[in-house]
Formats: C-alpha cells, sequence, structure tokens
C-alpha cells in the first residue's frame, strides 16, 4: 500500500482471527520500522517484550486482562507489551559523535565531536532547574514524558508496518504488576502499553473511519485561536489517496457485529 492509504486503514481492531498465528517475520517488520523511529540524542527509548498467547498458561494469560481489554487479549495471537527505558541516553554521547561522523549532524549547524564533548553532552546531564533537557532525576535522566513521547513514535511505526503487512492492532493500557510478574521487565523500565496484533476477524473497515474533531479545533496557524483552515481541494486529494474515508458507522456495521458475536460467542 501507499503510506496514505496505510494512515487512512488503520483502526483500533478488537476481534482478530484468534486461530490463526502471525507470521514471525510480520512482527519483524514491524520491530523493524520501530527501530527506525527518530529518537532524541541517537538514544532508543522504547524497549518491548514479544509474548505469543499459545505460549501463555491459561493462569498467565487471565492474570493479563484488564476490566476493557480481557476479550482482545483473549484473542490477539501477539502481545507486544511496550515499555521506555529512561537510561537508555547513556552512552548517547559517543552515538552522537557517530552521527556527526556519517554527516546527520554537520558542521553547518554547529555541530562537531567538541560541541558534543563541550555543550551538549553537559546539557544533557543537568538538572531540570538549570535546563528543560534533563528532569531532576538520578543519573541525570530525560524527563518521563520526553522519553515516553519518542517510544510513542516508534510505536507508531510498528502499527502502521503491521497494517502494511494485512495485520490488525489494537492499542491497549495493560496492568504492570501481573505482566511484570509474568515477562520480567527491567525494574526501571516505565511501561506504556500492550500492542495486540493479529489478523482481523472483522473486516479491516471495522464500521468505519473514527469520527475525529475538526482540524480547526485541534490546530491553529501562527498563534493560538487562528485556526489551521482545512483546504478541500487538499480533502479530496486524501480521499482519493486513501488517508481520508468512508466515516464510522457503514450501513452494515451492526450486522457485522452480530454476526461476529455469534461466531465468538459472545452476548449480543
Amino acid at each position: 500500500m501507499e503510506f496514505k492509504e496505510v494512515v487512512g486503514r488503520r483502526r483500533t481492531i478488537r476481534y482478530f482471527q484468534s486461530w490463526r498465528p502471525v507470521e514471525r517475520e510480520k512482527i519483524q517488520t514491524m520491530l523493524e520500522a520501530a527501530r527506525r523511529a527518530s529518537c532524541a540524542v541517537n538514544a532508543t527509548f522504547m524497549r518491548a517484550i514479544v509474548v505469543f498467547r499459545d505460549q501463555l498458561s491459561r493462569e498467565t494469560l487471565d492474570a493479563m486482562k484488564t476490566p476493557v481489554s480481557a476479550l482482545n487479549i483473549e484473542l490477539a495471537p501477539v502481545h507486544i507489551y511496550i515499555y521506555c527505558d529512561p537510561t537508555a541516553f547513556r552512552g548517547a554521547q559517543d552515538r552522537l559523535k557517530k552521527l556527526v561522523d556519517v554527516g546527520a549532524l554537520n558542521a553547518t549547524h554547529g555541530w562537531s565531536h567538541k560541541f558534543v564533548d563541550d555543550f551538549v553532552w553537559p546539557n544533557i546531564l543537568k538538572p531540570a532547574s538549570e535546563n528543560a533537557m534533563t528532569a531532576t532525576r538520578p543519573g541525570g535522566a530525560p524527563p518521563i514524558a520526553g522519553v515516553a513521547a519518542d517510544a510513542g513514535i516508534a510505536t507508531c511505526q510498528a502499527m502502521l508496518a503491521a497494517v502494511d503487512e494485512g495485520l490488525g492492532v489494537c492499542l491497549s493500557a495493560f496492568m504492570p504488576g501481573p505482566i511484570k510478574a509474568a515477562i520480567k521487565p527491567p525494574d526501571h523500565w516505565v511501561p506504556l502499553w500492550v500492542l495486540l496484533v493479529g489478523y482481523p476477524a472483522e473486516g479491516w473497515e471495522a464500521g468505519g473511519q473514527r469520527p475525529r474533531l475538526p482540524m480547526e479545533e485541534i490546530y491553529f496557524e501562527g498563534e493560538y485561536g487562528k485556526p489551521f483552515k482545512e483546504d478541500p481541494k487538499v480533502t479530496e486529494h486524501l480521499k482519493a489517496a486513501g488517508m481520508v474515508q468512508r466515516p464510522a458507522p457503514l450501513p452494515w456495521r451492526k450486522e457485522e457485529i452480530k454476526a461476529l458475536a455469534r461466531m465468538f460467542g459472545l452476548p449480543e
């Protein structure tokens, strides 16, 4: 698919073909997409543990469920538990120098090994009271909001890669305690999301593109209060490219849900 169509086709899938395993190479493709994401100070803050549902005991699987995601977790053949590692900035001094060496950070913008050593790295290690780049955390670790944002960017790329591979995805919160007991992440990892992955049992349209607030209500131009106005010609182009699609609910959605309920033995 073209990129705009991938973005337009992404849905939160809640009905998976629970009996159909996901090919390992497709999971690797998702992880590679995440690994290629932009990240501050050339530090990959996202961490993930891939769990194949059928390798879990019934007791462990049940412990992983939450009131709002129990069925999703039950149906999804693959769970990717996503964390951020606030300590990933360690070693960034040398990694930034590598970016200088390969021409990603250049003298035209003031970069050099000396600039990294004398300015960038010392500022990374300063507490928030002196520099907003970091928070007052042990070892000068960056603020959680910043590293979580980087992990979110990587997660988004993994999701879009999954859609491009014909998979469905569902991003959900999880219960850190039971999950930690089951998959044993390091204590300093910060839990973010579980990305549920599988082949959709519902149509990929999942009832249509979800409603969102108008562009003029959430984006502004120049300053707050001056809406960034949608150009109808651009919108029509994006419809043709597949980014903007038919809105929910599609006419047959209720019948599709009834059929899914019967197939999985769920209440209608």
